[in-house]
Protein backbone atom coordinates (compact mmCIF):
# COMPACT_ATOMS: atom_id res chain seq x y z
CA UNK A 1 0.00 0.00 0.00
CA UNK A 2 0.72 3.78 -0.72
CA UNK A 3 -0.40 6.65 1.61
CA UNK A 4 0.13 9.89 -0.15
CA UNK A 5 -0.54 13.11 1.73
CA UNK A 6 -0.99 16.72 0.06
CA UNK A 7 -0.61 20.11 1.44
CA UNK A 8 -0.40 23.28 0.17
CA UNK A 9 -4.30 24.48 -0.94
CA UNK A 10 -5.77 27.66 -0.20
CA UNK A 11 -7.46 30.56 -0.98
CA UNK A 12 -5.60 33.14 -3.08
CA UNK A 13 -6.06 36.15 -5.85
CA UNK A 14 -5.98 35.71 -9.14
CA UNK A 15 -2.69 36.31 -10.51
CA UNK A 16 -1.55 34.94 -7.45
CA UNK A 17 0.20 31.64 -7.20
CA UNK A 18 0.67 28.60 -4.83
CA UNK A 19 3.15 25.20 -4.50
CA UNK A 20 1.45 22.24 -3.95
CA UNK A 21 3.26 18.92 -2.26
CA UNK A 22 2.60 15.56 -2.02
CA UNK A 23 4.47 13.17 0.30
CA UNK A 24 4.45 9.26 -0.91
CA UNK A 25 5.08 6.94 1.97
CA UNK A 26 4.53 2.70 2.40
CA UNK A 27 5.48 0.31 -0.99
CA UNK A 28 7.36 3.13 -2.61
CA UNK A 29 10.01 1.40 -4.20
CA UNK A 30 8.77 0.87 -7.19
CA UNK A 31 6.59 2.77 -9.26
CA UNK A 32 5.65 4.24 -12.87
CA UNK A 33 4.35 8.33 -11.98
CA UNK A 34 3.25 10.44 -10.00
CA UNK A 35 0.43 12.91 -10.66
CA UNK A 36 -2.11 15.29 -9.85
CA UNK A 37 -5.44 15.55 -10.73
CA UNK A 38 -8.27 18.50 -10.20
CA UNK A 39 -11.96 18.51 -9.23
CA UNK A 40 -14.43 21.49 -9.52
CA UNK A 41 -17.88 21.26 -7.75
CA UNK A 42 -20.56 19.26 -10.14
CA UNK A 43 -17.89 18.07 -12.95
CA UNK A 44 -15.38 15.05 -13.27
CA UNK A 45 -11.74 14.74 -12.01
CA UNK A 46 -9.62 15.61 -14.40
CA UNK A 47 -5.53 15.39 -15.18
CA UNK A 48 -3.48 18.40 -14.19
CA UNK A 49 0.13 16.77 -14.69
CA UNK A 50 2.51 13.91 -14.46
CA UNK A 51 5.92 13.10 -13.69
CA UNK A 52 7.99 9.74 -14.85
CA UNK A 53 9.78 9.22 -11.55
CA UNK A 54 12.50 7.21 -13.60
CA UNK A 55 13.51 9.53 -16.11
CA UNK A 56 11.56 12.96 -15.23
CA UNK A 57 9.57 13.08 -18.54
CA UNK A 58 6.29 15.36 -17.67
CA UNK A 59 3.18 15.99 -18.87
CA UNK A 60 0.62 19.00 -18.38
CA UNK A 61 -3.09 19.27 -19.71
CA UNK A 62 -2.90 22.15 -22.18
CA UNK A 63 -5.20 24.17 -19.79
CA UNK A 64 -2.37 24.73 -17.10
CA UNK A 65 0.67 24.60 -19.38
CA UNK A 66 3.16 27.63 -19.05
CA UNK A 67 1.66 28.20 -15.46
CA UNK A 68 2.33 24.99 -13.62
CA UNK A 69 5.54 23.17 -13.03
CA UNK A 70 5.23 19.61 -11.74
CA UNK A 71 8.69 18.57 -9.97
CA UNK A 72 9.94 15.97 -7.59
CA UNK A 73 12.31 15.66 -4.71
CA UNK A 74 12.97 11.93 -5.23
CA UNK A 75 15.18 11.25 -2.05
CA UNK A 76 12.46 12.82 -0.05
CA UNK A 77 9.44 10.96 -2.05
CA UNK A 78 7.99 14.36 -2.38
CA UNK A 79 5.92 15.78 -5.03
CA UNK A 80 5.58 19.10 -6.40
CA UNK A 81 3.28 21.29 -8.03
CA UNK A 82 4.31 25.11 -8.58
CA UNK A 83 0.93 26.73 -9.93
CA UNK A 84 1.33 30.44 -11.04
CA UNK A 85 -0.59 32.79 -12.62
CA UNK A 86 -3.52 31.10 -10.85
CA UNK A 87 -7.32 31.42 -12.88
CA UNK A 88 -10.80 31.63 -10.90
CA UNK A 89 -11.40 28.21 -13.22
CA UNK A 90 -8.37 26.22 -11.18
CA UNK A 91 -10.79 26.59 -8.77
CA UNK A 92 -10.88 22.84 -7.42
CA UNK A 93 -10.05 20.04 -5.11
CA UNK A 94 -6.65 19.26 -6.39
CA UNK A 95 -5.53 15.54 -5.94
CA UNK A 96 -2.10 13.76 -6.07
CA UNK A 97 -1.86 10.20 -7.31
CA UNK A 98 0.61 7.51 -7.75
CA UNK A 99 0.50 4.94 -10.71
CA UNK A 100 2.28 1.95 -10.50
CA UNK A 101 2.76 0.73 -13.80
CA UNK A 102 3.46 2.32 -17.47
CA UNK A 103 0.31 3.20 -19.55
CA UNK A 104 -0.69 1.27 -22.90
CA UNK A 105 -1.91 4.44 -23.90
CA UNK A 106 -2.57 7.85 -22.31
CA UNK A 107 -1.95 8.32 -19.07
CA UNK A 108 -4.36 11.12 -18.38
CA UNK A 109 -7.28 8.69 -17.37
CA UNK A 110 -7.81 9.09 -13.35
CA UNK A 111 -9.19 5.02 -13.34
CA UNK A 112 -5.47 4.03 -14.50
CA UNK A 113 -4.11 5.16 -11.16
CA UNK A 114 -3.81 3.17 -8.09
CA UNK A 115 -3.76 5.55 -5.01
CA UNK A 116 -5.13 8.35 -4.29
CA UNK A 117 -4.20 11.32 -1.97
CA UNK A 118 -7.30 13.17 0.12
CA UNK A 119 -7.50 16.16 -1.81
CA UNK A 120 -6.54 20.09 -0.55
CA UNK A 121 -8.36 22.68 -1.77
CA UNK A 122 -7.11 25.51 -3.96
CA UNK A 123 -9.40 28.83 -4.36
CA UNK A 124 -8.87 31.55 -6.69
CA UNK A 125 -10.70 34.59 -6.44
CA UNK A 126 -11.53 36.94 -9.20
Amino acid sequence: QVQLVESGGGLVQAGGSLRLSCIASGRTFSFYAMGWFRQAPGKEREFVSAINWSDGSTYYADSVKGRFTISTDNAKNTLYLQMNSLKFEDTAVYYCALKLNPPSGSIRPANLWNFWGQGTQVTVSS
